[in-house]
This record gives C-alpha cells, structure tokens and sequence, in this order.
C-alpha cells in the first residue's frame, strides 16, 4: 500500500459475501430489517468489488466480518477469507479479524494463527451481537494476544441497526454496547489501542470522557451521516481529541460518498480534515509516511 497515493482511509467497513461458500439463509430476515432500518437499498458487494470501489477514489479502507454465530445463529464469513481476499488487493484492502470471546482457548488459538499465518492487522468486536460486556475478564486472554501484537481493538458502541425491527430486536441487548465498559479495557490494557466505533448515542458523553482520560482510545465516526453527529463530538474532534478521530463509513450500511459528501459541510476545522481522513488511520495502523 503506497499510503502517499492515497486521499482517505475507511476504518469501518464490513464483508458481507463470501465467494468460498453459500449464502445463509438465516441472515436474510436479518438484512432485510437493517434495510429497512437505514432506508437504503440493500447491496452486497464482494471484498473485490470493494477494493474497485476505493480504488477508482484513491481512498484505503480497513475491512472485516463480523464473529456472529452465537449470538445471531448466522454463518460467519471466515476470517482466513477476508484476509487473502484483503491481501489480493493490498494496494487498498487491510484485513482485521473477528472472534467471538466465547469462543476461549479456540478463540485465542485463532487469533493467533491469524496473527502470525494471515497478516491481520486487528480485530473488530461488537459487544451487542457477541452478547458480552467489554470488560469481562472472559475476554482478556483474547486481548492479552492482541495486545501483545501491538494491535488496535474496534468495538462497536451505542446502539445498532441490527436487529431493529425485528421480534424484540432479534434478541440482542444494546446495555453491552455503553463505552464506560471500555474504560476498564483501556486502563487493564493500555498498550493496545482501542477504537469505539461510531458516536455513541445515547452514550456520547461517556464516550468522549473515556476517550480523553485514556490517550490508547480512539474514536471512529462510522455508522452516522456526518450531520447527525452531537455538536459536543465535533467540538471536541476539533480540539483535544484531534489525533484521535478517524473516518469510517460503516459500508455497505452508509456509502464513503455520502459520508464524505456529508464531511465537507459539517463543521470540522479544515486543519482537522486531514487528520481525520486519513493521518490518524496511518498513525493507527502503523502505516507510515503519513503524507
């Protein structure tokens, strides 16, 4: 990846299709209350029809699935997968992984194999879906991998489209989401960065005062138009947590171009834009040349 080429970089983007095996038919209902949720026509692409899409807006974007079978009794989409498939189109795509903390000893024995066989460059955990609270100690050996890697942790804060609409919410639990949960997490493992995905809501408060007691937390700004976001986010994405925040689209739920569209009248500082699109992702994810 010649991360001088590149314009932005997407931190939050999703594998949703596997070329390697069928589609679950129990994911179906799931999908369609999501697209009705976010009002948007639901696509799928592929991590290829991904990469053609950052490609032609010289943009980067970090991708993963999403570990949901205990939780929702889908099929994931294999970790291996998205990281070859990531890796056959290197120039843009970066692998995290996802491993639901459940899993244990196994879990652990992925994220390694992972690590040191498939090139991950993280791991991406959503507390609602995984039915779990960010600081059980259940979770730690999972971390303590990750840590010791030097490797960042997205998890997903504040409350979801999945699920919605659905008979009570497909069953999922918005309370494991609340970014106070992360305070614990950061201060037991300060040498790994941690991403609280999306602003927060209802939890903006909370989410901004764990970021900015705990300089390993970052913030990413996925899963919300840009006009959306609390004045209270802005301001402080503009002041002391300007190294801190990163775009990220949550695609296919919300499109880079809309976002982006929606970025440029939203009241970021023009000095902040550069850093939020992409200089903090470089520093994030150890790229170098943050040009």
């Amino acid at each position: 990846m010649n991360v001088a080429d590149l314009v932005a970089i997407d931190i939050h983007t999703h594998a949703e299709v596997s070329t390697r095996i069928l589609p679950d038919e129990a994911e179906a209902e799931a999908l369609e209350a999501r697209g009705k949720y976010f009002r948007y026509e639901v696509k799928h692409p592929t991590i290829a029809q991904m990469a053609d899409y950052y490609r032609s807006r010289k943009m980067g974007f970090v991708v993963f699935t999403v570990d949901h079978e205990r939780g929702m009794g889908i099929r994931r989409i294999s970790n291996e997968e998205v990281a070859e498939s990531a890796h056959e189109h290197a120039d843009v795509a970066i692998p995290f992984a996802s491993i639901d903390p459940a899993r244990g000893r196994m879990g652990v024995r992925e994220a390694r194999r992972l690590i040191g066989e498939f090139g991950v460059r993280g791991f991406k955990f959503h507390p609602i879906i995984q039915g779990f609270y960010p600081n059980d100690h259940d979770a730690y050996p999972l971390y303590e991998v990750i840590a010791e890697a030097g490797l960042p942790a997205i998890f997903h804060t504040g409350q979801t489209g999945i699920g919605a609409g659905m008979r009570g919410g497909g069953g999922l639990r918005l309370k494991y989401a609340n970014p106070l949960y992360l305070d614990d997490v950061a201060a037991d493992f300060p040498e790994m960065p941690i991403v609280m995905a999306h602003p927060a809501v209802p939890w903006q408060d909370e989410q901004l005062s764990v970021a900015l007691h705990k300089p390993n937390v970052w913030i990413d700004l996925s899963g919300w138009s840009p006009k959306y976001f609390e004045p209270k986010l802005v301001q402080y994405a503009n002041t002391l947590l300007k190294d801190r925040v990163l775009f990220g689209s949550d695609n296919p739920v919300i499109q880079p171009d809309r976002w982006l569209a929606d970025f440029e009248k939203a009241a970021f500082k023009p000095e902040v834009r550069p850093l939020i699109l992409k200089q903090n992702a470089v520093r994030l994810l150890g790229l170098g040349g943050a040009s």
